[in-house]
């Protein structure tokens, strides 16, 4: 997720769902999490604090590649392109769904690597016990900045005995990466069709891995 855009206010991680720099030693419960779907976000969290101490030393590119593996065990970016797309999945051809997968999750994982460019003092907690859901399971995480101030990063996860994977992000635990996304890509799919948002996608994954990265305005989604 890449996680956590890991962003601006659309991205605190991607989702992407989409998260700011992690700290040292990350926030946990006393008690070690049982619940799996708590546990897929603890360990992803880990796999972003290893890349963000040696941050700048790996780059853009470096990033990606340390993060792709973690974003792809911890994300279902099939079920997020699906999601993100809406009613019209159906109606794009199969050759078209798998570029638009593999373009999401590209875009997803060079967002995660363009934001985590620094770590400046802050630390994550993560609740070890998940919220059940008709959909799935919600695990509640809060971003404690450098000054204090939290910001609630929740996980919408669906999956079934210790396989649980995350299929949205909520900023401020209430806003769904996805649906926003729904909205972007629905009217880049009505003016141009599914090769349209490829394009768009591609572009965009282009943009993030051609820069440096920029530091996570924390402020908003």
């Amino acid at each position: 997720m890449g996680l956590v855009g890991v962003f601006k206010r659309r991205w605190i991680l991607f989702a992407c769902g989409a998260l700011l720099a992690v700290s040292a030693v990350p926030l946990w419960a006393d008690a070690e999490a049982s619940d799996p779907a708590a546990k897929r976000v603890r360990a992803f969290y880990d796999s972003l604090l290893a890349v963000m101490k040696q941050a700048r030393g790996l780059g853009v590119h470096g990033r990606y590649e340390k993060l792709a593996p973690a974003i792809r065990e911890t994300f279902d970016l099939d079920a997020m392109t699906r999601i993100a797309v809406g009613t019209e999945w159906n109606a794009i051809p199969r050759e078209q769904q798998r570029a638009l997968v593999d373009n999401f999750a590209r875009m997803t994982i060079a967002t995660y690597a363009a934001r985590f460019d620094d770590y400046s003092g802050e630390t994550f907690e993560v609740e070890p016990t998940a919220e059940a859901r008709n959909t799935g399971r919600i695990v509640h995480t809060k971003l404690l900045q450098s000054n204090g101030e939290p910001i609630t990063l929740n996980y919408l996860l669906r999956g079934s005995g210790e396989n649980w994977k995350v299929v949205d992000v909520y900023l401020t635990g209430a806003i769904s990466e996805l649906a926003t996304r729904r909205t972007e890509f629905g009217a880049i799919l009505k003016s141009g069709g599914a090769n349209a948002l490829i394009e768009s996608l591609r572009r965009q994954s282009e943009k993030l891995l051609s820069s440096s990265g920029s530091r996570i305005d924390s402020r908003a989604p």
